[in-house]
């Protein structure tokens, strides 16, 4: 199935109202969340990496990793907005992964294997999970982008994912993989634990 045609989006455009600020410019032992998510991306696996994105600083970053960097002017539309601006770039693809940006100990190995599970099976959503949990990041095959494409607000792909269950691939992976950074206390917690490793 390596003709298989496979687009990421990373998504990075969030207003961050629970954070305070750009949460994705805040560091977790010396590298910024967006930079951990943009290097969680094993590029050579897709076609094109598009980086959605309100922020100059962010936008100015994916052009030095060589993704394709998209503005999101307007991030108060909700995350359905970021998701229709990432998959209008790759629609031509055969499956797009939905990648956020504040998990900041997703490792590029894990986004490979959902890769690889994908590839086996391409007419399924695949996704990463803990404990039979589903998480981030998404693949979705290019027959759900009509429904990807016609959210609203702030709703994203798990209100797709939700009315088609029978059609959801996981693979299990490590707990902190998926654990997203919310708030500063969250952040804080994350970087305890780190420095207590």
């Amino acid at each position: 199935m390596d003709t298989l045609k496979i687009g990421c989006v990373v998504m990075a455009a969030g207003n961050a109202r629970r954070f305070g600020n750009n949460k994705l410019a805040s560091t977790l032992a010396g590298r910024s969340l967006i930079q951990r998510a943009l290097e969680a991306v094993p590029a050579e696996l897709f076609s094109s990496v598009a980086v959605v994105s309100q922020y100059p600083e962010i936008i100015k970053l994916a052009e030095e990793f060589c993704f394709t960097a998209i503005r999101n002017e307007h991030p108060d539309y909700g995350i359905s907005h970021t998701i229709s601006l990432g998959l209008r770039e790759l629609r031509d693809c055969d499956g797009v992964l939905f990648s956020v940006s504040d998990q900041p100990l997703l490792r590029r190995e894990s986004v490979e294997k959902l890769v690889e599970l994908w590839k086996r099976q391409p007419e399924k959503i695949a996704a990463l999970s803990h404990g039979g949990v589903r998480g981030n990041p998404c693949l979705f095959p290019a027959r759900f982008f009509p429904e990807l494409l016609a959210l609203t607000e702030d709703h994203g792909g798990s209100s797709v994912i939700r009315r088609h269950q029978e059609d959801l691939a996981l693979l299990e992976v490590d707990a902190r993989e998926l654990y997203d950074v919310d708030t500063v206390q969250a952040l804080e917690e994350l970087t305890r634990k780190q420095l207590a490793l």
